[in-house]
């Protein structure tokens, strides 16, 4: 029989989809040392080693509740890392979901869309408040790489204006900081982080309504006062200048936004959009684009609009 003190590991992954995240973090340093061989009989001695590991153990953090078999979850965890590491030796772009080699323990009917994936499983509130607890520049990148469409190092690096390695850096710095601040928050209250991600839906919503037909409802007003600051490629100016001109150069070009994915914390809220352009139109905008928003108070002190997979010059058709 297994000492009271030393639960199975099919214990601890009830427990850790219960919400608990000192469950998962045992489980995560029981099963570190075999997930770290994984890595390193893939990828070597080095750094791409223990990003993989780091990757998987995040990857673990958001999609716990897909374990079908719990007494399984070491192999699941391996599994995880094996795949984080086949996608570096790979160099392309990680993917939504998992090889074949994981389906044996994720659910067939696994979601492929980033957003369903975050709104099934990554949206656990004590996750949250560890991605709070964190300085603002990691969080972002945390953010980036793991909870939105704009997942290629080389893309967060355009969005956030830094070299590659910078990007690294900090993804490395933040993964090393959850582990700590989960475990510090296991027993403390949480936000709603599906309220948070929630209400910024329904701003956006408004908000990308409102911008199309040139007039903004009062409270959303409120939420981008005088002194907020577009910033970035979309400023071309490069002084102080409020979103609301390049909202209404959108409109003007014809330029429609759809909302495709939200994600938020309490000061960053980041708002993917797909743009159709008019037919005829000359110098069309790129289909895909992201604002970030990095708030104060609840309102909007900087705004980045970003075009991922497009060159940090100001592309074709963008809004000015």
């Amino acid at each position: 029989m297994v000492p009271l003190d030393h639960p199975t590991d099919e214990e601890l992954t009830f427990r850790a989809q219960a919400g608990e995240s000192d469950a998962l973090g045992l489980l995560l340093t029981r099963h570190q040392a075999p997930m770290r061989a994984v890595a390193l009989s893939l990828l070597g001695y080095g750094p791409d080693a223990e990003d993989a590991v780091q990757e998987a153990a995040l990857t673990a953090l958001r999609r716990i509740g897909d374990v079908r078999e719990p007494a399984a979850v070491g192999a699941w965890l391996r599994a995880i890392v094996r795949n984080a590491a086949r996608m570096k030796l790979r160099a392309v772009r990680e993917l939504p979901g998992l090889d074949a080699l994981e389906q044996v323990y994720v659910r067939d009917d696994e979601p492929s869309h980033p957003e369903r994936v975050v709104e099934q499983h990554a949206m656990r509130d004590w996750i949250w408040d560890a991605v709070e607890e964190l300085p603002q520049q990691q969080r972002l990148v945390l953010m980036l790489r793991h909870f939105s469409g704009i997942t290629s190092y080389q893309e967060i690096a355009e969005v956030c204006e830094v070299p590659v390695g910078t990007v690294r850096s900090r993804l490395n710095q933040a993964r090393a900081k959850m582990a700590k601040v989960l475990l510090s928050t296991a027993a403390g209250g949480h936000d709603d982080a599906s309220a948070l991600t929630e209400d910024s839906r329904q701003e956006a919503e408004v908000t990308l309504d409102g911008a199309m037909r040139g007039q903004l409802p009062p409270e959303i007003l409120e939420l981008w006062p005088a002194e907020t600051e577009l910033v970035g490629v979309l400023n071309k100016e490069g002084g102080r200048l409020h979103p609301f001109p390049a909202m209404r150069s959108t409109r003007d070009k014809g330029v429609t936004q759809h909302l495709r994915h939200v994600v938020a914390s309490r000061d960053i809220a980041i708002w993917e959009m797909e743009a159709v352009n008019p037919a005829g139109i000359s110098n069309p905008c790129p289909p895909t684009l992201a604002w970030l928003m990095f708030r104060q108070g609840g309102r909007v002190r900087k705004l980045r609009v970003v075009f991922p997979g497009t060159p940090t010059a100001t592309p074709p058709g963008a809004p000015a």
